[in-house]
């Protein structure tokens, strides 16, 4: 994990993070000779990082937050995939004045303040009933089961020989939220209930 910090720290700007993603996505598919144990821990560290990247690809309305100097919460619904890297990926960061905090969930009404929650594959059969209970809230949802962009959510990592987005831009609008043009252009756009 030292070792992609760095290379977070190296990418600056916008534009270099935002290609930083993309190519640790394609280390994932050069990982093919690596112990499964080990591409499993070198996609979800690549995972955390672009949630860390989501929250600076993605603007959200000033209300969405309590006072200009609030956290930015990435929350985890269920099950964890992502022990201590997502965590050491946003320690002593901030994004546009507001520091990043984690926190996790195993329930959706336990969810006060948060601004991308990433949905675990253990909550996959209830997943209309967590995007129901955010209806109007602006949080950016994020999950990498199947059909999760289909069904309501508004980010989907497909992870085949790198990793992928969908984006579900219909939903992306209703929790009001703008994503830059620069994470759309290499992703997959889709709409609910059609695939």
């Amino acid at each position: 994990m030292p070792f992609l910090k760095t290379l977070m720290r190296l990418a600056s700007s916008r534009k270099n993070r935002l290609c930083l993603c993309l190519l640790l996505g394609c280390l994932l598919a050069g990982a093919s000779k690596v112990s499964a144990q080990t591409v499993s821990s070198k996609e979800i560290q690549i995972k955390a990082v672009f949630l860390f990247n989501f929250a600076e690809f993605v603007e959200w309305p000033t209300n969405a937050f309590v006072d200009p100097h609030a956290p930015l919460v990435i929350g985890v619904l269920g099950e964890d995939p992502f022990g201590s890297f997502l965590d050491d990926t946003v320690r002593g960061e901030t994004v546009n004045g507001h520091p990043l905090a984690v926190r996790r969930y195993q329930d959706v009404s336990e969810i006060k303040d948060c601004h991308i929650l990433f949905i675990s594959r253990s909550e996959a059969d209830r997943l209309e009933q967590i995007v129901a209970a955010l209806k109007d809230r602006n949080i950016l949802t994020v999950g990498d089961f199947d059909g999760f962009a289909q069904r309501g959510g508004i980010i989907r990592f497909v992870t085949d020989k790198k990793i992928h987005l969908r984006i579900n831009l219909e939903m992306a609008k209703a929790a009001n939220l703008t994503i830059s043009s620069k994470l759309l252009r290499p992703s997959e756009i889709v709409q609910a209930g059609k695939d």
